[in-house]
């Protein structure tokens, strides 16, 4: 199977909420790598590689987590670039 990059931007009260860093903490319970960081219109931007069906399930673990924050998922979906190792904050 092909390895999937996903480009994520979550829209809604997901700043100052500690979104980034739980996010980090759901990450090393998935085979992901990848970077999520804040952008100054007040959403987050996280772009993450690995198998649809673990990138699915983080994303889920994710949404299930911030329940009452997010009021927007928009996901644009891409090969794989293997640019990333790890997960991590960017800032």
């Amino acid at each position: 199977m092909a390895s999937e990059r996903w480009n994520v931007r979550f829209v809604g009260h997901v700043q100052g909420v500690g979104f980034r860093y739980s996010t980090v903490g759901i990450a090393r319970g998935f085979e992901v790598s990848g970077t999520v960081e804040n952008l100054p219109d007040g959403s987050v931007r996280m772009s993450v590689e690995g198998q649809a069906e673990e990138l699915r399930s983080f994303l889920g673990e994710i949404q299930r987590a911030f329940d009452g924050h997010i009021r927007e998922t928009l996901v644009d979906r891409l090969p794989a670039s293997g640019a990333f190792t790890g997960f991590t904050i960017r800032h």
